[in-house]
């Protein structure tokens, strides 16, 4: 929560003039009942229209500067909640982008896109409530008790029993309901998740016909989600007929012994109705403090998972070593006994992974589903670190690298293609901002995408939208390995990238890449033989274990695994040309 205050720093002058000016305003409706006393017991009782017409405009004049309190406290509550709200978004954004894929991994989409968003309106609506209300309602009700006795010693009894009755009914059925609101936020988590993966995934889910059982899925979540709120809110629905029901009858009271003292002298009707004032005064007050639990309830529960991304430590450190010029040369990439298991997992997905690639050198990487294909090629950007052993690049550590040298030279294919809703020229130029036409021309050339963006009526500024759903899935491989090819990477990694297109177009591109990237070391995972089998080294993984590296007639030969998956590809004239 401290780290979170640091963010209402900058509105340090609002936080304090807010309050003060709501704090006004609330000792202004204090004096109201005993204006309306004087207006009965002095104007109304003695036939005074003069006096109640100058205490009637004292009330306008009361209400007007309540009014211009009120408004002021409202604007700087708005600032201040707002200008938090943004910051803190803002700083919650660029953590989560510094986070490493470990990370990312362990919270979920879902969950962060909820704590940028509902956890964090959540607690912008906590500070505009703290700044407007959280002096205001505490000071009415000790206000109001005190200005009761101020009134008549006898009948103040009556507040100093009904003020911590009404207390208690507040902390019984806040006890109650705050456990409710920790587990709620969760909850709706899992609604979003389930949303998420049915929206992502709606054409899969109708290619199965899956609808019924996907809503099933989300009705369980949603069923569960209500019935949560239900509770909580049956619980909270007791609060006001409970304070009601306290309020009313010490006005009951108020009334009955009034008229006692009314009939004795003791007291005018005037004070009377200003005792009655007060009590509704306390019951408003009070209500507004429940309200006010409720809603730091339920901050506090989206503070502590705010805090918890803004405290969490990425796993990947970027370096500050500055890089002599001799580790800038062409990078020459080499693996020793490299290890690695993903966060949670009870074993290792890679396993004593030794070999070096030149530059220049083209790499083909192939073996089963969950070989560690992947997981092999994602820590040369250093999206994870190994667990063991190291990777070097022209004999430096990669975790010796500073993080935008290292990824600067590469440029990455992922295996799902992702565009970004704008323009194609917008996305190819991702990897270099300042690329010429004829560069983005080229690289849609070499990756055999010039053809269709062509055809487009407006060329590279064809629309993109959402994820590209616009395009085919073939010719969203084509944009991304396009976008890649701008940069000019000196090391290229395609994570089974043309897996969508054709053969023919497959084998364009191995021959259009061979001839565009001259000293670029290129990484190529593939399932396809033909794709990986004329590179200058091809490294079989099988069960996180690397069984094999060589040519493909080496491995033909020697490795059993490669030859397995050869022979279920081709025929073995064909594997043996």
């Amino acid at each position: 929560m401290r780290r979170l205050v640091s963010y209402l720093k900058p509105y340090r002058l609002q936080c304090i003039l807010g309050p003060t000016a709501k704090l006004v305003e609330a000792i202004f409706e204090l004096i109201v009942p005993l204006v309306m006393a004087r207006i009965i017991d002095v104007g109304i009782t003695s036939g005074d229209r003069g006096y109640v017409a100058r205490m009637c405009l004292l009330l306008v004049g009361l209400g007007l500067v309540g009014l211009c309190c009120a408004l002021f406290c409202q604007y700087s509550a708005a600032r201040a909640s707002q200008g938090f709200g943004s910051s803190l978004r803002r700083a919650l954004y660029r953590k989560i982008n510094s986070l490493s894929h470990t990370e990312l991994d362990l919270l979920g989409t879902t969950s962060l896109i909820n704590r940028l968003t509902g956890d964090i309106n959540q607690l912008q609506t906590a500070v505009a409530m703290m700044i407007r209300l959280v002096i205001r309602a505490p000071f009415l009700v000790i206000g109001s008790t005190v200005m009761a006795i101020y009134i008549d010693l006898k009948l103040s009894v009556i507040f100093l029993i009904a003020s911590p009755l009404i207390a208690f009914i507040l902390y019984l059925i806040m006890s109650r309901s705050i456990p409710f609101y920790r587990t709620i936020q969760k909850k709706l988590d899992r609604i979003g998740l389930i949303t998420d993966e049915n929206l992502s995934g709606a054409r899969v889910i109708r290619a199965f016909s899956r609808q019924s059982a996907e809503q099933d899925r989300f009705e369980q979540a949603n069923e569960d989600y209500r019935r949560t709120s239900m509770q909580v809110g049956r619980i909270s629905a007791l609060l006001s007929p409970l304070t009601f029901v306290v309020v009313n009858l010490a006005i009951v009271a108020i009334i009955r012994f009034g008229a006692v003292q009314v009939k004795i002298g003791a007291l005018t009707q005037g004070q009377i109705v200003a005792l009655v004032n007060y009590m509704n005064q306390i019951l408003l007050a009070l209500v507004v403090v429940a309200n006010l639990v409720v809603i730091f309830t339920r901050a506090a529960a989206s503070a502590a998972r705010v805090s918890e991304v803004l405290a969490m430590e990425p796993s990947i450190q970027n370096s500050q070593r500055k890089m002599p010029a001799e580790d800038l040369d062409a990078p020459r990439i080499s693996f020793e006994s490299v290890r690695l298991r993903y966060a949670g997992a009870g074993e290792d997905t890679l396993n004593d992974i030794s070999f070096s690639a030149q530059p220049g050198q083209t790499i083909g990487i192939i073996g089963g589903t969950g070989s560690g294909k992947t997981s092999l090629i994602s820590l040369i950007p250093r999206f994870y670190d190994p667990s063991g052993g190291r990777i070097l690049m022209n004999g430096v550590d990669l975790l010796d690298w500073p993080l935008d040298k290292l990824r600067g030279r590469i440029g990455l294919v992922p295996q799902r293609a992702v565009l970004f809703s704008g323009t194609i020229r917008e996305n190819l130029c991702w990897g270099e901002a300042q690329a010429s036409d004829e560069q983005l021309w080229q690289a849609l050339e070499t990756a055999q995408a010039a053809d269709f963006v062509r055809a487009l009526p407006d060329g590279l500024d064809a629309p993109v939208l959402q994820g590209g759903q616009n395009f085919s899935g073939g010719q969203r491989q084509r944009l991304t390995i396009a976008r890649a090819l701008v940069r000019q990477p000196e090391i290229l990694i395609l994570d089974d990238s043309a897996s969508a297109l054709d053969f023919a177009t497959d084998a364009a591109l191995r021959r259009a890449l061979r001839s565009a990237c001259g000293e670029t070391t290129v990484f190529l995972v593939s399932q396809r033989i033909n794709t990986v089998r004329s590179a200058d080294r091809i490294l079989v993984l099988d069960d996180g274990k690397l069984v094999g590296d060589g040519t493909h007639e080496e491995l033909f030969a020697s490795c059993e695994t490669y030859r397995e998956i050869c022979l279920s590809q081709l025929t073995g004239e064909e594997a043996q040309r």
